[in-house]
């Protein structure tokens, strides 16, 4: 009887075996998923570290220290920034600023009154020369505000949309980052970063802009449309037989350089011979049909012919066509109300 006393209970045995096999696991399974949670936040600190050092705003000893400091993370936690799979969806200055705009934690301000006020009188300056198309006065007068007032997003958003009137589009793209930053819910800073992405040809990040424009304002048409825009773009250039050139044919025909282009093109004497015989075909009836189609096929083969010469010849023209496109469908007002 005292030799069984002596002996655990079946079950008890039975529990101890498993507590004994699956806390090591469990231990492992934790610490796996802490380290995968690391890695995660490491490589969104080096990736914003990356963004930092390509601002101009940094001296070369600064972004060099910078890029030490990415090598050195990248080697202790054994990450490579080519390693997509570590990427998490939102940029790590968003997650930062929504944290602080959920817990209406404040930017550090140590502007004056009245600076705050010379900054706001700065901001309608630099909108009135939006409206006279003096972009580099526009720039001039929000890059003062901004100095004066440096956590507003309103300044940083409109100085956006004067870069990328000069078709500074970097610069344009940096500033709507800044205005989100300080702002996340701002949903024109995502609508002109689009716009600017764009016109760099970066269609599906113009999208993701858009769409997230569209999250903060479902409403706005502007946005609606301008997604429509660079979808059908990023369609055109996937396309095998895209080439990028599509362009809104109501713009392109009051473009001066497009008239100059067509005039030339008029005084082609193939696009001469060819308009003559269509005309001829015309005339000569129902009869001369096949022709007529003939001659509108060659025409058209003229045409592209033409264009790819041109495109060779002066690409710097073929790109001001494609502003002049970009710009006429710019769609956000600089005035901000709020």
């Amino acid at each position: 009887e005292s030799a069984e006393e002596s002996k655990p209970p079946a079950r008890l045995t039975s529990h101890y075996h498993h507590t004994t096999t699956t806390r090591p696991f469990q231990l492992a399974r934790k610490t796996a998923l802490r380290m995968s949670s690391v890695k995660h936040l490491v490589y969104a600190i080096i990736h914003f570290l990356r963004e930092q050092s390509q601002i101009d705003t940094f001296t070369s000893d600064e972004q060099e220290s910078l890029e030490v400091a990415i090598q050195c993370l990248e080697t202790v936690f054994k990450i490579n920034l080519e390693d997509t799979r570590l990427a998490v969806p939102s940029r790590l200055i968003e997650i930062f600023a929504d944290s602080c705009h959920k817990n209406e934690i404040l930017p550090l301000s140590d502007s004056l009154p009245e600076d705050l006020e010379k900054a706001d009188q700065l901001k309608d300056e630099g909108n009135n020369h939006m409206k006279e198309d003096n972009y580099a006065a526009a720039v001039d007068c929000y890059t003062r505000a901004i100095e004066l007032d440096p956590n507003n997003a309103v300044y940083y958003c409109n100085r956006a949309a004067a870069q990328s009137k000069l078709n500074n589009h970097s610069e344009a793209i940096k500033d709507c980052e800044r205005a989100i930053a300080i702002d996340p819910k701002y949903s024109k800073a995502y609508g002109r970063m689009g716009l600017a992405l764009t016109s760099m040809n970066k269609y599906q990040e113009a999208i993701n802009s858009y769409q997230k424009a569209l999250d903060l304002d479902p409403e706005n048409d502007s946005y609606k449309s301008n997604l429509k825009i660079a979808e059908q773009k990023s369609r055109d250039m996937s396309s095998p037989t895209g080439t990028g050139l599509s362009f809104d044919m109501a713009s392109l025909i009051n473009n001066p350089a497009f008239i100059s282009m067509a005039a030339s093109l008029m005084q082609n004497p193939q696009v001469q011979q060819l308009m003559s015989g269509m005309m001829t075909n015309a005339i000569g009836g129902p009869a001369a049909g096949v022709g007529g189609l003939t001659d509108l096929s060659s025409l058209i083969h003229a045409g592209q012919q033409f264009a790819q010469q041109i495109q060779q010849q002066n690409p710097e023209l073929i790109e001001q066509l494609r502003n002049h496109v970009r710009s006429r469908s710019f769609s956000g007002s600089t005035e901000e109300h709020s």
